[in-house]
């Protein structure tokens, strides 16, 4: 269902992904919805999720999910999984994640004002859209899409750990890290786990 943010006003949507590199565990999309002249002092500290300290990260994301329940923004993350991502391709499924969330938060394109990350791009339908290089230390948007797809799968991760605790997936959070290399090489992929396209090279 719509936030009450939307009825009727201009805003801005800010969108990241997080999860495009990893070995293993889905890609997540974060699309955060705020009006246009929304006040960035309600939640300090917003900047690329890279450059963010995972305790800040957590700290922003309540924060972001208090302002949600006060009806002053909006966000979703919509993951898509290591096998739609083997069967698919990474930028097709990143996509489809784009247009999944826009539809869910029902973004009306007259209204809207699109900011994406890097390489992202909204539905056609969306004109008002701009993609911006570095786009999450830039955009306050985007940032905070960053942080909230990058705090979502990583709490994934952790969860995936407790399943399988030989692959240290709360450590490294599917990454090719040498240890985690090293786990797949011992332990073999996990299937729908572990991206098979990304790591045909070590199996």
């Amino acid at each position: 269902m719509a936030s009450k943010i939307m009825s009727g006003k201009k805003y801005i949507v800010g969108i990241d992904e997080a999860g495009r590199g990893p070995l293993a565990g889905p890609v997540a999309v974060g699309l955060v919805v705020v009006e246009i002249g929304f006040d960035w002092n309600l939640i300090p500290g917003v900047g690329d999720s890279k450059q963010v300290s995972p305790k800040n990260r957590e700290a922003i994301f309540r924060h972001a999910k208090a302002l949600k329940k006060e009806g002053k923004l909006n966000y979703i993350v919509v993951q898509k999984t290591a096998l739609q991502i083997d069967r698919k391709g990474i930028a097709v499924v990143i996509r489809d994640a784009i247009s999944q969330g826009l539809k869910k938060l029902e973004i009306e394109p007259r209204n809207s004002h699109i900011l994406l990350d890097g390489s992202l791009k909204a539905p056609e339908i969306y004109k008002n859209q701009k993609t911006i290089i570095k786009g999450d230390s830039k955009e306050k948007a985007i940032g905070l899409a960053s942080i909230i797809a990058k705090v979502t799968r990583d709490a994934h991760m952790t969860r995936i750990s407790k399943k399988y605790p030989k692959y240290d997936f709360e450590i490294h959070k599917g990454y090719g890290t040498e240890k985690h290399r090293k786990c797949i090489k011992t332990h073999g992929p996990i299937p729908n786990i572990h991206r098979f396209t990304y790591i045909s090279r070590i199996v």
